[in-house]
C-alpha cells in the first residue's frame, strides 16, 4: 500500500496472491545487498520476502513475485531478521515446522544456480524464531517451540549436518519472540525475558514475573531498555539500573489495555501499544513509561463494531494501525512529522501532542 501525504488518499494497493496458505514472515531487504547486477536507482529500493504454509519462500519486487524457493517438508514458520556474512549475495536463513533451520541464495535464479545453500539439522520441534548474532554475521540464532536454542556457524565447513551447531541452550516457556544485539540474546519465553551471553550460552540476567505470561517484546540496547507486554499492560525494565542482580526490577508499568498487549514498538523515544480486544493504541515516553497519548484505531462511530488492534507498524512519527471489522478491516495512517498542536479532541481527551525524534523535549510530550 502506498500513501500520498500530499494527496491524502492512498495512491495504489497492490495484492501479492501467490501463496496459497497463510503467510507466516515478511522481511524487507535492500536490493543492493541481494544482487549485485541491478542498477544504482533500484538498488535503493527493498524486496519483500514472505514465507508460508505453502512450504515456500518467495521473493519480491516491482508487485510480483520474482522467485520462489521450495525445500522444507512442512510449513515454513520464520524468517532471519537479517542476512548473513557480508558484501553483496549474502543468504538468508528460514526455519520450518519440519525442525530444521535453511540457508538460500537469494541472487540465485539462474538456470543451474542452486538456491539451496545449506540445511542444519538438530531441533526436534518446530523452528519459532531466527535471529542472526550482533557480534558476529556468520552466526546464527535458532529457537524451537520447545524453548531449545541452538546457534549455527554458517561458515561451518560440514554444513549439513548438526556438527554445525556451536552452542546450544534451554528457557522455560513457550517462546514469544527473541533478539539479538552484540554478543547477548534476549529470549522472551513464558513469563520471563532471559539475557544470554552467546559467547558462554549462560543466562547472565532475567526480566519479568508476569502471572499471566508474555505476549511480546522489544528491546532498545543503547538505551539498556526492555520493554515486555502482559495482560492488560506492558512493563519497562532498565537493564543498567539492576547491575549486579539476577533479577530485574521494573521501572514503570504501561496500563492502560483491557485485553493481551500483542502489539508492542519501541524506539529511542516512544512506546506504542495495542491489544486484540482495544480499539485503541496507547503511546509512552520510552524514558519514563509517561502515557503521551491514546489513538483510535477505527472511526468514532464504528467503536463496539470492530475487534480491536489487529496490528501496529511504526516509522518515526508515523502510525499505521489496522482494525478488524465484522465486514471489513481499517487501516489508518498518522503522520506527526509537522504536528504542532494537539490532536482531535475525541482521539485525546487531554492536550498531548505528538512529538518529533529531531526536536523532542519535556515541552513536546
Amino acid at each position: 500500500m502506498k500513501f500520498d501525504i500530499s494527496l491524502g488518499q492512498w495512491e495504489s494497493v497492490i495484492a501479492l496472491n501467490d501463496h496459497n496458505a497463510k503467510v507466516t514472515c515478511m522481511r524487507l531487504f535492500p536490493l543492493s545487498v541481494i544482487s549485485s547486477s541491478r542498477g544504482e536507482m533500484e538498488s535503493q529500493e527493498s524486496a519483500l520476502v514472505t514465507s508460508s504454509c505453502d512450504r515456500s519462500i518467495r521473493l519480491w519486487w516491482k508487485g510480483a513475485c520474482q522467485r520462489c524457493f521450495r525445500g522444507h517438508n512442512g510449513p515454513v514458520l520464520s524468517l532471519s531478521n537479517k542476512l548473513i556474512g557480508e558484501g553483496k549475495g549474502r543468504v538468508l536463513a528460514s526455519g520450518g515446522d519440519d525442525g530444521t533451520v535453511r540457508l538460500w541464495s537469494l541472487s540465485s535464479g539462474k538456470r543451474g544456480q542452486q538456491a539451496l545453500k545449506t540445511t542444519f539439522y538438530g531441533h526436534e520441534k518446530p523452528v519459532k524464531f531466527i535471529s542472526v548474532a550482533g557480534h558476529r554475521t556468520s552466526l546464527l540464532v535458532s529457537i524451537s517451540s520447545d524453548s531449545k536454542i541452538r546457534v549455527w556457524d554458517a561458515n561451518a565447513s560440514s554444513a549439513v549436518r548438526s556438527s554445525c551447531c556451536v552452542g546450544m541452550a534451554s528457557v522455560s516457556g513457550a517462546p514469544v519472540d527473541m533478539k539479538c544485539h552484540e554478543s547477548l540474546l534476549y529470549v522472551a519465553a513464558g513469563y520471563r525475558v532471559a539475557i544470554i551471553d552467546l559467547r558462554t550460552m549462560q543466562i547472565v540476567s532475567t526480566a519479568g514475573t508476569s502471572q499471566t505470561g508474555l505476549y511480546s517484546f522489544e528491546i532498545i540496547p543503547s538505551k539498556s531498555l526492555i520493554c515486555t507486554g502482559e495482560t492488560g499492560r506492558a512493563m519497562l525494565w532498565d537493564v543498567r539500573k539492576n547491575q549486579g542482580q539476577s533479577k530485574l526490577v521494573a521501572i514503570a508499568e504501561l496500563d492502560g489495555h483491557s485485553g493481551p498487549v500483542e502489539h508492542l514498538h519501541m524506539d529511542s523515544y516512544k512506546i506504542v501499544t495495542g491489544s486484540q480486544k482495544d480499539n485503541y493504541v496507547n503511546v509512552w515516553e520510552a524514558d519514563s513509561g509517561n502515557q503521551a497519548n491514546s489513538l483510535i484505531c477505527c472511526s468514532p462511530e464504528e467503536v463496539g463494531g470492530t475487534f480491536g488492534c489487529s496490528a501496529i507498524a511504526v516509522d518515526g512519527c508515523r502510525i499505521v494501525t489496522a482494525a478488524s471489522g465484522l465486514e471489513n478491516g481499517l487501516v489508518r495512517l498518522r503522520d506527526f512529522t509537522f504536528a504542532d498542536h494537539p490532536v482531535s479532541q475525541y482521539e485525546d481527551e487531554g492536550t498531548s501532542k505528538f512529538w518529533q525524534p529531531n526536536s523532542y523535549s519535556d515541552d513536546d510530550a
